[in-house]
């Protein structure tokens, strides 16, 4: 037979055929056992026991909450033509923020939503008054806060006509800018954690 095998025929049964290998020296030698070396990636990312890197997902709420209320409250006065105002307290801040490993490559992203509690004085029809409000952030997430919606209330303050509070309001939306910076400053400081 080709291929140095030899064809055996059982005798009880005759469908039942096997090959039988004789040892020649043409034939190829017999498989060894060896040790297969383990390569360790040191461009891992992520934990220990996500070597692959396939899916990881780290909450970074701890670090982000607080650091969203100090970067807020560092904007400090802004000044108006008839008056200032700045956020004394971030009331709300509320919202997840993560670091997400997809294929061994880092991917950050947040959703938040703030009130900010401002206080300012004006000068109206030759009086100073002082307004207190809040400044309602609805939703924004990482890479959106080009459109930033604010939504702002005052306090009740009688003595102060529906124009002027419609010109306070105005005032109060120069907040917008500052608070976009400094949430872009958040997102650059997210992206380095």
């Amino acid at each position: 037979m080709e291929n140095g095998g030899i064809e055996k025929k059982d005798s009880e049964s005759s469908s039942y055929r096997y090959w039988v290998r004789n040892t020649t020296e043409d034939a190829a030698p017999l498989p060894l056992p060896h040790k297969i070396e383990h390569h360790v990636s040191h461009s891992h990312i992520g934990s220990a026991w996500n070597r692959a890197g396939t899916w990881e997902e780290k909450s970074l709420n701890n670090w982000a909450a607080p650091r969203i209320k100090e970067l807020i409250l560092s904007i400090g006065s802004i000044h108006f033509s008839s008056g200032t105002a700045q956020v004394e307290d971030v009331t709300k801040c509320l919202g997840d923020a993560f670091m997400v490993i997809v294929r061994n490559k880092k991917r950050f992203s947040y959703t938040y939503e703030l009130t900010l509690k401002v206080k300012g004085e004006w000068i109206i029809h030759g009086d100073k008054k002082s307004v207190m409000g809040h400044i309602d952030f609805s939703e924004f997430s990482f890479g959106e806060l080009d459109d930033l919606q604010m939504q702002i209330s005052l306090g009740e303050a009688s003595n102060i006509s529906h124009h002027d509070k419609v010109e306070i309001r105005n005032d109060l939306k120069k907040f917008s800018q500052p608070v976009q910076e400094k949430l872009l400053q958040f997102e650059q400081e997210l992206k380095h954690r």
